[in-house]
């Protein structure tokens, strides 16, 4: 191949030191030192040099340099290397300079969650923690002792992803977390589904007819209560803030009459023992946890998504037809709707000189449906249901979880 030499505006662009007989340079401490501006209008006028130019032309004097210099190191001879017509260059050697970001470095961290900080509400055996593994496999959990602070450990970076409960198929919906998700500026990117399988817990030894006290989480109460009747157990149902949290108070406490709802794994970890398994009164007792993270992710369309919004309205409910018309026209299904109070204007006064004035309840109406906002059918929906409300936010466009149905048979 034919050398190449630079181009006399890319021989003004690099700085040579004057040669010195008493300081030897070896041949492999070469440097290329470009000088480099920011501003490449300054190159782009009369001489017409711009920044793929500056690129290619240092590109090509790198690589000559250092096929020069192994041809210099075969042969031994020569003290100096010449490139170019400089003999006094120094070259920064190509694996020393900075690597360029690439998509990876700035794509979420891994779906399989190794080393991902997770943070759930509860203490080690709470269903949140095993939802938490099952959203990021290998992951750190990270326990909080209340929803807001699991909220605010990722919005500090303590923790890279939160999972919190959202909805119950027995219970319903955990209005907390709702008003939370409004609250915070955290988006969701993804969802779980975990079976509930509920335990009751006591200290070894312990036997059913001694108990007078049950505690547990209130959903979990609400959620044993034939089961606790058919059991015969006369006894008192006391709420505490979650499940295994309950476990560990009567283990810490030494509570010879009381007992626990928990999970198994609760049991495992606390030293209690089962007296009872699988007490749930329907078998089909799921929990839906979202996962939350500072980012959204990008949607797509080649797996099923949900996207879930949620808007308001100055006049009032009067636009949730118009809202819901504008998914029924898509054909886009709805698998949620969750009203909340207006917490900044709880009611609306109309005043009728004839009849007196009408106080009404405002509300916040938050919505998932099945679609990704990468479907242009979705992305029409909401520019119609911006048109009919007076707030709109997406909470999260995220895949939906397809993992197959198994009821509750252990946690």
């Amino acid at each position: 191949m034919q050398a190449l030499s630079p181009s006399p505006n890319l021989k003004s662009l690099i700085r040579t030191r004057p040669l010195v007989p008493t300081h030897r340079v070896a041949p492999h401490r070469l440097v290329v030192q470009c000088v480099y501006k920011s501003d490449y209008s300054n190159f782009s006028g009369g001489i017409g040099f711009s920044r793929a130019d500056w690129q290619s032309s240092c590109a090509i004097l790198a690589s000559k340099v250092v096929s020069q210099q192994q041809g210099t190191e075969k042969s031994g001879n020569a003290d100096l290397t010449a490139v170019n017509g400089h003999k006094t260059l120094d070259l920064v050697p190509i694996e020393n300079l900075p690597k360029p970001l690439t998509i990876t470095d700035l794509s979420p961290a891994p779906m399989h969650g190794s080393e991902l900080r997770v943070a759930y509400q509860g203490v080690p055996g709470a269903y949140s923690e095993a939802a938490a593994g099952k959203a990021y496999p290998n992951c750190e959990a990270i326990p909080c002792d209340q929803f807001e602070v699991a909220f605010q450990a990722v919005e500090l970076w303590i923790a890279d992803r939160a999972v919190l409960p959202v909805e119950n198929s027995l219970g319903g919906s955990i209005h907390r977390n709702y008003d939370l998700l409004l609250r915070h500026r955290l988006h969701i990117v993804g969802e779980v589904q975990l079976p509930v399988h509920h335990c009751l817990l006591a200290l070894p030894g312990v036997r059913k007819e001694y108990l007078t006290r049950v505690i547990s989480h209130p959903q979990a109460l609400a959620q044993c209560e034939h089961t606790l009747t058919k059991l015969g157990l006369n006894v008192a149902r006391e709420a505490v803030d979650d499940t295994a949290g309950a476990a560990e108070y009567v283990a810490l406490n030494n509570l010879r009459d009381t007992a626990a709802i928990a999970s198994a794994r609760a049991a495992d970890l606390y030293g209690l023992q089962i007296l009872a398994d699988g007490i749930q009164d329907d078998s089909s007792n799921v929990t839906r946890f979202v996962m939350l993270a500072r980012e959204p992710i990008i949607p797509r369309t080649d797996r099923p998504f949900k996207t879930s919004i949620v808007f308001a309205h100055d006049k009032g409910t009067s636009v949730l037809f118009k809202v819901l018309s504008a998914f029924a026209f898509r054909n886009i299904s709805l698998t949620k709707i969750e009203s909340r109070p207006h917490r900044n204007r709880p009611i609306r006064l109309v005043d009728d000189a004839n009849v007196g004035t009408a106080k009404h309840f405002e509300y916040m109406f938050y919505v998932d449906f099945e679609a990704s906002m990468a479907e242009v059918r979705a992305q029409n929906a909401l520019a119609e249901v911006q048109e009919f409300t007076s707030f709109l936010r997406v909470l999260g466009s995220y895949p939906m979880d397809m993992t197959p149905w198994c009821p509750s048979g252990g946690d």
